[in-house]
């Protein structure tokens, strides 16, 4: 067997970390294939025929790639002087139209109508035109009435002669044989043109004296204005009345164009619709609406309390670059109690999405919106426990759907990674049938560990201090000898093969150290050994193995009263090797 011994000092430092990274399966590398999917080359023809559409349509899908890459590799940066000239134009552009949306209100203003009524609405309005063309002018009937009315006292002519037919020609002829003299004939005939007058004047008498009599106006008065016309201011009024002054908006706490801080607001949105400034404006709307409508500054008020839902989402510790992390453990769910309280019934489904959407909305309150901040948060699934495939509670379906759906629709880039762990065989599939529901750039931060490689996973982002125990790290719950402030080391233990580290006494007083080997299966003991020439070593703890389910974290002290060191020895009998954790510290007595 062989024997490996190793002598630590208080500034030793992290050792075998590339080992880990090298281990976990990188979530770029899908990414690039997804990317080179998405780039082919054009066809020959395309290039003969438009040449310079094509050299546009390639600078762009390159920028789209460098864009998936860099979600992948690297969070950009929100500082505008490190954007690329087309992100800048992009937000100054961004910047005008929001501007001009808060002078118009149209921000508050209530969404227009859809198409089709508005095209029902016009046609309706349209015979309504008309009919009120048809009550302004007036009828032919009424005509001759105004002009009674204008001059009464007249007589009016007669009405022009017929053309007379065959029959009466012919009559007329017979009768001109027979004629009286012509004076007596037209006297008789312009009696008659007198009475017949006289009698067409009496009914336009009485037609006008039943008209006054009336309760309506005669038409031939004009109509009065209407109140609501009077009212009206006129056009210089209207010119030197100020205009309204441009509405407030402001999302998260942080007004719109108040400062920097907006800039980095803006940002998300342009990059979550790949800096396309209308596609960004049309989402920033709808973002605000939404919150109008959930009402989220009311929904911070209230206490809402979910039993047990503390233990399914919370934050703990940061991740290697400051990021919260936020947990996400669906195993407990497994709960039958908690399980039916949350997802019984719709009503109880709103309230989960109601303290979730509040949780968030407080944790995003907490981040920093600085260009040089932090501005964005680690998720981390757990999806140990969870149903199988087949056995996937619908209720619990419906509700992660509508959950991620809000969050991508209404929380744009505020995750700089998705890392799921604990992933079962089954998982792949359910993958697959929400990813429909995402866009690439939100897929392409995703990582995905299995139940053997977990806790190195997390060690790729976070550090072993800030992982809670149940995930294979070192934080606990409660006061404790040490803090998230005391950082761990990390060393690998071969298979086959002991291990053993130095823990130096440099001064009187107590040494306390903790220890942790993930999956253990290892022995491990520890023992003092004095600097002195013929001192005796002394057992601190004896040598036992220690399997997988036994103790997470094994945390011992050791008081001396002369200085040396305590050795842990560490054997590896298996034929893997093992990821090894610990830290230390001398407490000087008092």
């Amino acid at each position: 067997m062989a024997e490996e011994t190793k002598k630590t000092t208080a500034e030793a430092p992290c050792a075998a970390e590339e080992v880990v990274v090298s281990d976990v399966p990188v979530a770029e590398k899908p990414t690039t294939s997804v990317v080179e999917k998405e780039a082919p080359p054009q066809p020959e023809p395309e290039k003969v025929e438009k040449p310079a559409a094509e050299g546009e349509k390639e600078k762009e899908k390159d920028e789209e790639s460098k864009v998936a890459e860099s979600a992948s590799f690297k969070e950009e940066s929100n500082k505008v002087d490190d954007l690329i000239d087309p992100e800048k134009k992009a937000l100054d552009e961004f910047k005008q139209l929001i501007q001009e949306a808060l002078n118009k209100h149209e921000f508050t203003a209530p969404p227009p109508p859809p198409v089709a009524a508005v095209k029902e609405e016009k046609k309706e309005e349209e015979p309504k035109a008309e009919e009120k063309k048809e009550e302004e002018e007036p009828k032919p009937e009424e005509e001759p009435k105004t002009e009674a009315c204008e001059a009464p006292t007249e007589v009016p002519p007669p009405p022009p002669a017929a053309e007379p037919t065959k029959e009466e020609a012919e009559e007329k002829k017979v009768e001109e044989k027979s004629a009286p003299p012509p004076a007596a004939e037209q006297s008789e005939t312009l009696i008659d043109k007198i009475r017949a007058t006289v009698e067409a004047a009496e009914e336009i008498k009485e037609t006008i004296v039943h008209e006054v009599t009336a309760p309506a106006p005669p038409p031939c008065e004009e109509p009065a204005a209407a109140p609501a016309e009077e009212e009206k201011p006129t056009e210089e009024e209207t010119e030197k009345a100020p205009p309204p002054p441009p509405e407030e908006v402001s999302i998260w706490g942080i007004p719109l164009l108040a400062d920097e801080r907006s800039d980095v607001i803006l940002l998300k949105f342009l990059r979550a619709r790949d800096f396309k400034v209308k596609e960004a404006l049309t989402m920033l709307k709808s973002v605000v609406a939404w919150r109008k409508e959930f009402k989220i500054e009311e929904l911070l008020e209230e206490e809402i309390i979910g039993e047990g839902l503390e233990k399914v989402v919370y934050i703990h510790g940061v991740d290697k670059e400051q990021h919260p992390v936020c947990y996400n453990a669906f195993g407990e769910f497994q709960d039958k109690e908690l399980y039916s309280n949350t997802f019984a019934d719709a009503e109880k489904r709103a309230k989960f999405l109601k303290y979730y959407i509040q949780f968030l909305e407080k944790n995003i309150r907490k981040l920093d919106f600085s260009p040089d901040g932090i501005c964005t948060i680690v998720q981390i699934t757990d999806l140990k426990n969870s149903p199988g495939l087949i056995l996937f509670k619908k209720e619990l379906r419906q509700a992660t759907n509508q959950a991620l759906q809000l969050l991508q629709d209404n929380y744009p880039e505020f995750v700089a990674k998705q890392v799921f762990i604990n992933v079962p065989w089954w998982y792949v599939a359910y993958n697959r049938m929400i990813s429909p529901f995402l866009t690439q750039r939100t897929k392409s931060k995703f990582v995905f560990a299995g139940p053997t490689r977990t806790t190195e996973t997390l060690f790729k982002y976070i550090a072993p201090e800030q992982v809670p125990v149940q995930y294979g790290g070192l934080s606990k719950a409660g006061e404790q000898e040490f803090t998230t402030a005391d950082p761990a080391i990390e060393e690998i233990i071969k298979p086959a093969c002991k291990h053993t580290i130095e823990l130096p006494i440099t001064e009187v007083g107590t040494l306390v150290w903790e220890v942790r080997v993930a999956g253990w299966d290892v022995s491990y003991g520890a023992e003092f050994v004095p600097s002195a020439e013929g001192g005796y070593t002394w057992i601190v703890q004896k040598s036992r193995k220690i399997g997988p389910t036994d103790e997470q974290v094994i945390c011992c002290s050791f008081k001396n009263g002369e200085t040396g060191k305590v050795v842990l020895t560490f054997d590896n009998q298996t034929s893997k090797k093992k990821k090894l954790l610990y830290r230390f510290k001398t407490k000087s007595s008092e």
